[in-house]
């Protein structure tokens, strides 16, 4: 989760990282409430595929 959301951060503004745009950033929270959503299945994965996350793209699909 840290590698994509350091993917999508610009220069921090007043100490804190800004997303690149709105877009993103919704994109990276629905990222994050699968993920918490599946949270279960994605540790079964990782039981065989140690540190294995669900990939984040950042092209927006058409």
């Amino acid at each position: 989760m840290h590698i994509a959301y350091s993917a999508l951060r610009t220069k921090q503004k007043k100490g804190k990282p800004q997303l690149l745009n709105q877009q993103l950033s919704q994109r990276y929270e629905g990222y994050q409430i699968a993920c918490n959503k599946y949270r279960a299945e994605i540790a079964n994965i990782q039981k065989y595929i140690p540190g294995w996350m669900p990939p984040f793209e950042l092209k927006a699909q058409s």
